[in-house]
């Protein structure tokens, strides 16, 4: 069991419902490439800037695995600062579970110079970024 990182198993779980999700959603739709810039969104196949673009919103099950971390516990006060010393370090186990209705705001974590997939709406007037794309490499 101590080999589970469980953060990996969380953002694994994220991506692979992503995945699914943008993969029903991009089933026969033409997707472009673009790069997130300071002030909007540049496509590579389009020569000016798209300063008015939307974002999806995925709203997702995860699914977490077993897994286990090693803390300290202390009393918090009424604002939950710790209050005292802690206590010996102690593991805390965590069973599976499922979190419902996890939202992933992919909009919030956009950074000028990340490449991402976008689909044209509405006959090219409106532009829909998906998702980030990184390369095979991380």
């Amino acid at each position: 069991m101590a080999d589970i990182d469980p953060f990996q198993a969380i953002a694994r779980g994220i991506r692979d419902q992503m995945t699914k999700s943008a993969g029903a959603a991009l089933s026969g739709i033409p997707a472009e490439l673009g790069t997130i810039t300071e002030t909007g969104l540049k496509l590579d196949n389009f020569k000016n800037e798209i300063q008015d673009y939307l974002v999806a919103d995925f709203l997702t099950t995860l699914h977490l695995p077993a897994f286990w971390l090693i803390g300290t516990t202390v009393q918090p006060d009424a604002e939950d600062e710790p209050v005292g010393t802690p206590s010996q370090r102690t593991r805390f186990d965590f069973e599976p579970t499922l979190i419902e209705e996890v939202r992933v705001n992919l909009s919030d974590g956009l950074m000028p110079g990340e490449r991402v997939l976008v689909i044209p709406t509405n006959g090219g007037a409106d532009f829909v970024v998906m998702c980030r794309v990184v390369n095979g490499g991380g």
